[in-house]
């Protein structure tokens, strides 16, 4: 059961991307038959170079609608993190750089304070070492740290200018706060490596207003031990649709394709730092260092549901999933560099079959992984065979993992 506010667009679907899944009976069948029940939505974007070198993009959809709400989960974290590294470039002024020590501490009820990040090289908090983490294994308390660096009011102010409207990034992840304690951010403060205090901001209180907006999905959901035969409400939850998610990727990992007043104000070495650990696999990382808990893939859906090893050395997934509530999703540039193939692939599923919320069971397993591993084969293997005029120069996106420089 929704019930939603918001008006429907019309459903975009185009012959490519339903020729590919209907190739692939054994594992899209019940993808085609069920699309809106598992409230699917693609798009794939193909990438050819010119002799220049500069991308051409052409974008192919399944059932994509961008007023169908899902529960953006972690891949809200995308776009924060480049969020985070623009307003240091604003702040540059105060020397602030991503390696500062960033102190937070508690300045209203519900808030926590760091003063140490026994993770990183120095034991010190750092908007680097977030980001870090944000990629690696979308860890959640460093979004939360960004998410009260940032505000609630330059979060989405700074999306809007660029053009997503529709965008509401309202609160932390993972923990249980009211909407007026989502308002109020941390009192921060940032000092350099000599411990000389550089840069402060106090308690903030958002001001923001927003679209309200009523978004009820499911049968019903578990409150403590009780189940409560109702729809769950989103209505304050994040939202961000596909495809501004997709088009944030785009920006970050192509941001020559758009003018340079649509992009992030970031700096080439911010591009470098972002596609570093956005493409990392958990073992490569010193600082954080984690254990065989986290395999190669386990932040890789598309492609490899999540687990196992990336055997082929010359692929490489720059993304950002999410997984909450039922909803599956990843947003992804994958390349081959011995093939010489790119291509940008995002996609959502939603894996809730018995309509309840907040029960712990959910259909990643049987549906919502299969599904990313065998929609990133088919696309991938499509890409394989596509012919292309120039074949694309890559090197920027050829990183040595074992460079401790970042």
């Amino acid at each position: 059961m929704e019930k939603s506010n918001e008006a429907f667009v019309t459903v975009k679907t185009d012959t490519l991307l339903t020729n590919i899944l209907e190739a692939y009976p054994l594992y899209f069948d019940s993808v085609l038959k069920n699309k809106d029940q598992w409230r699917v939505q693609i798009i794939y974007t193909q990438i050819d170079r010119g002799g220049n070198g500069m991308p051409k993009l052409t974008h192919h959809y399944y059932n994509l609608q961008p007023s169908l709400y899902f529960y953006p989960a972690s891949t809200v974290k995308l776009p924060v993190a480049a969020l985070a590294l623009q307003r240091l470039n604003e702040l540059s002024s105060a020397g602030l750089d991503k390696n500062a020590i960033m102190i937070t501490e508690a300045g209203a009820e519900g808030q926590t304070a760091v003063f140490n990040d026994p993770t990183s090289a120095d034991g010190k908090p750092s908007i680097a070492q977030y980001i870090k983490k944000i990629f690696l294994v979308s860890d959640n308390d460093a979004y939360n740290r960004l998410y009260e660096f940032l505000g609630q009011e330059y979060i989405n102010n700074s999306l809007h200018k660029m053009g997503y409207d529709s965008i509401q990034l309202l609160h932390r992840l993972q923990l249980n706060l009211t909407e007026e304690q989502n308002r109020t951010t941390n009192p921060i403060k940032f000092y350099n490596a000599a411990s000389k205090l550089m840069y402060q901001q106090p308690l903030v209180i958002s001001g923001l207003a927003y679209q309200h907006r009523q978004t009820f999905l499911g049968d019903g959901y578990k409150s403590g031990d009780s189940l409560v035969n109702l729809p769950f409400d989103f209505s304050k939850k994040n939202r961000i649709n596909l495809a501004d998610l997709h088009s944030i990727l785009q920006r970050i990992i192509l941001p020559e394709t758009v003018s340079s007043g649509q992009r992030f104000n970031l700096t080439d070495d911010d591009y470098k730092f972002l596609y570093r650990y956005m493409s990392m696999k958990p073992g490569e990382s010193r600082f954080p260092q984690y254990d065989s808990t986290y395999p190669e893939a386990y932040g890789k859906f598309l492609l490899f549901g999540g687990e196992g090893a990336m055997e082929n050395k010359n692929l490489r997934i720059f993304n950002k999933i999410g997984d909450a509530y039922g909803f599956l999703q990843d947003v992804a540039y994958i390349v081959d560099f011995e093939k010489g193939v790119e291509f940008m692939l995002s996609a959502t599923i939603y894996c809730n079959s018995d309509g309840i919320f907040n029960d712990d069971k959910y259909d990643y397993e049987n549906i919502g992984f299969p599904f990313m591993k065998h929609l990133g084969e088919a696309v991938y293997n499509y890409e394989l065979q596509r012919p292309k005029k120039v074949k694309p120069d890559l090197s920027k996106f050829k990183i040595d993992y074992t460079n401790t420089n970042f």
